[in-house]
């Protein structure tokens, strides 16, 4: 099959850190179509030559795994080309039409690795210069909009040049080989199905936590914070993947219509639950590795008055048969203890103890996203005298672990989340990409977040770099007679 992938921002920092390597991967691995063609787009003036050397020095900033022998980039380069383009002058896309005709490839992707600002420009020139036919299909990179009003601004934009069946909303998220497992786990298995609900689970947790700060990226991060860069995307996926109900087939907008009602049941905020249920927070100064670190308000790019927050922590609920009364707690940040990204499913006690447990402990599973990947899940069992013999007297249990580490078990060259999503963009596969309805659900459950605290003068709490967090997150679990997993 021959395809051309252009590469709007094709010398900006997700182009070099994410999607060449992403492409050299699938180049390796031999899963890119053979007759492909790269191009990527930018405003200085470059020859391929030039282009291509500027790739090949960019990767040597990319783990060690993963960097491609001279001879193999050689051949990989062999794809890449380069196109000076304007975005904001129309006259530039005629030439891109140009390019992409004289060769006539069967699909065309336009990659839009651009500020969101760009998008309804960039797909209205598109159009007028006749590249919206049925063989493109065009990738929207987060975050999609800043609120409700300009992510339905650049969706109807969009969707007037381009039917929605054409349209990648990507989140690499949803491109983790963990989070293709929890898929799998789910819905390719009969043991968990019929425990999966509110008679026996107490609660579920999802947590994605960061060491790193917000590094070079100060500016952008400034006027984004964690509950649009993180909440809104990453972490409501992963709770309607552990709160969907099972779709009828495994097409993709089976997938997304039992996703979409997941999100328009989560419980509506009120300015009482405002107030209790959700904790935002910024680092201060502090330690990571034995390493001192800077305040958020101190890095680079970054306002020293700013009120953006680098943490959040909230409770919320799905109102639905299954999930009625069954707390999920979602918490994400930066500069926190460990990079750790998880999901805890914590089952509710037997109904009638005949045995003693260890204090706070109980069955739970965990699904691992990262850096692990795998399942854990925590059982009891009886345990041994001293003499090595069976205390079959004894009435208590010792917590077990059956602990499944994908990595070992699969290997370690697995299909990297870009790898796997710009293959199923360049092969017209929607199931793993974010609809449209998706995504205004999820900005209109945000906003009201949003809102409140562009009210809330007292701004987020600070808590030290290398830490977990404010001080109120762990109280507002505690509430409930819970607590995160590290404080168990």
């Amino acid at each position: 099959m021959s395809f051309d992938l252009v590469l709007f921002g094709g010398t900006g920092d997700l182009t070099w850190r994410k999607l060449m390597p992403a492409l050299f991967q699938a180049f390796r691995h031999g899963s890119l179509p053979p007759e492909g063609r790269i191009i990527g787009v930018g405003r200085d003036a470059m020859s391929d030559a030039q282009y291509r050397a500027l790739i090949q020095s960019r990767f040597d900033s990319v783990e060690l795994a993963k960097r491609p022998s001279g001879g193999e980039f050689e051949r990989f380069a062999a794809l890449l080309h380069y196109l000076r383009m304007d975005l904001s002058q129309p006259a530039d896309y005629a030439q891109l039409a140009d390019t992409l005709k004289a060769r006539q490839a069967e699909t065309v992707v336009m990659y839009l690795a651009t500020a969101p600002a760009l998008f309804t420009g960039i797909c209205e020139n598109m159009a007028a210069v006749g590249l919206n036919g049925p063989q493109t299909r065009v990738v929207l990179e987060k975050p999609l909009g800043h609120d409700l009003a300009s992510n339905r601004a650049i969706n109807e934009a969009v969707l007037r040049v381009l039917p929605e069946k054409q349209i990648f909303r990507i989140d690499h998220y949803l491109g983790k080989p963990s989070v293709q497992n929890l898929f799998a786990m789910r819905f390719g298995n009969s043991l968990f199905e019929p425990l999966w609900r509110r008679e026996n689970i107490a609660n579920i947790q999802i947590t994605i936590a960061e060491e790193l700060g917000v590094e070079k990226r100060g500016a952008f991060y400034d006027s984004t914070g964690a509950l649009r860069d993180m909440v809104q995307n990453h972490a409501l996926q992963l709770l309607c993947a552990i709160g969907m109900e099972p779709p009828i087939n495994a097409h993709a907008d089976a997938i997304r219509d039992e996703k979409l009602k997941v999100l328009r049941s989560l419980k509506p905020w009120t300015p009482e639950t405002l107030k209790q249920h959700v904790v935002r927070g910024q680092y201060a100064a502090g330690s990571i590795a034995g390493e001192a670190v800077p305040g958020y308000l101190q890095e680079a790019g970054v306002n020293p008055d700013s009120r953006t927050e680098t943490f959040v922590a909230l409770r919320t609920e799905i109102a639905n048969w299954r999930w009625a009364g069954v707390p999920f707690y979602i918490r994400t940040g930066k500069r926190l203890a460990d990079r750790d990204a998880h999901i805890e499913v914590n089952f509710r006690p037997t109904p009638h103890a005949i045995f003693k447990l260890p204090q706070g402990a109980g069955n739970r599973l965990v699904i691992n996203l990262q850096p692990k990947d795998g399942l854990e899940l925590h059982l009891f069992a009886q345990g041994q005298d001293n003499r090595g013999g069976s205390r079959a007297s004894s009435q208590t249990l010792a917590p077990v672990q059956l602990d499944l580490d994908f990595d070992k078990r699969f290997g370690t060259e697995r299909v990297g989340a870009y790898e796997r999503l710009l293959l199923d963009v360049i092969n017209g596969r929607l199931n793993l990409f974010v609809r449209s309805d998706e995504q205004e659900e999820a900005w209109r459950w945000v906003e009201p977040i949003l809102d409140a605290w562009q009210q809330d003068s007292s701004g987020p709490r600070p808590y030290a770099a290398g830490t977990w967090g404010p001080s109120a997150s762990s109280a507002m679990i505690a509430k409930d007679d819970y607590c995160w997993s590290e404080e168990c």
